[in-house]
């Protein structure tokens, strides 16, 4: 499963260490993912979306949604509803900031909630969705068992995250970038120096690639699939609940 890795190395579990830093970082958290990445993560995100559409989902759940880009994104699905759930307030507010300015509080809802104890019935969603997440996720395999339990047979599980290129120069290019500009842009404009550390750390300890394809498969997903973007920097998995 890879090394546990916490941001700021306390004797808090990493699910308080994780709402810590995104309540400490969610006032500039929007502004940096856009500069860090060079506006390519929203690109990531129509693609994610894209794909997902297929399947036509009317319930959305959409976790760790953070300030709700990607729920924001699915509504171009045209869904009943999006619940977006997230264990970090302070980036709730945000999101519920954006969606208030776009009068959309009917289609989507964010409620504070953690992925590992989801406050949902048994089989409540067509589609759950997670951008730039699991890797957060203080157990992975309960997060992606509970996912499991609120999806409808016959739902859909697409995860956007970070995954690590290998072919030359993307990796040393990317490595570089990574371990040395974004926790200096991040540092420098957030304030919090463990937050963009934790970043780079979070996604090398990360089982990306088939690794996660099989922690998918072994935790009850069929279809299990990776789209990867970008050579190799993110990676859109896919899976389905039976």
């Amino acid at each position: 499963m890879g090394t546990t890795v916490t941001p700021y190395n306390t004797d808090n579990s990493k699910a308080a260490q994780v709402e810590q830093m995104f309540d400490n970082i969610a006032p500039k958290y929007d502004f940096l993912n856009r500069t860090l990445s060079l506006g390519i993560d929203v690109l990531w995100r129509k693609k994610a979306i894209k794909l997902l559409g297929k399947k036509n989902p009317k319930q959305i759940l959409d976790v760790a949604t953070g300030t709700a880009d990607l729920a924001l994104e699915a509504l171009s699905l045209n869904p009943d509803k999006i619940t977006g759930i997230d264990i970090s307030e302070g980036m709730l507010e945000f999101g519920r900031v954006k969606i208030a300015a776009k009068n959309l509080q009917s289609k989507i809802e964010l409620i504070k909630a953690d992925s590992e104890n989801l406050p949902f019935a048994n089989d409540t969603f067509d589609a759950t969705m997670v951008s730039f997440g699991v890797r957060n996720f203080e157990h992975l395999d309960i997060g992606l068992t509970e996912i499991l339990r609120t999806l409808k047979s016959g739902g859909t599980l697409m995860v956007l995250e970070f995954s690590k290129p290998e072919a030359f120069p993307v990796k040393q290019v990317y490595n570089f970038y990574s371990k040395n500009i974004l926790p200096f842009v991040g540092k420098m404009i957030s304030k919090d120096k463990a937050a963009y550390d934790y970043l780079p750390a979070s996604v090398d300890a990360f089982p990306h690639g088939k690794s996660f394809l099989d922690i998918l498969s072994k935790n009850g997903y069929k279809n299990a699939s990776q789209i990867k973007l970008s050579f190799g920097i993110a990676s859109i998995y896919l899976a389905e609940k039976n």
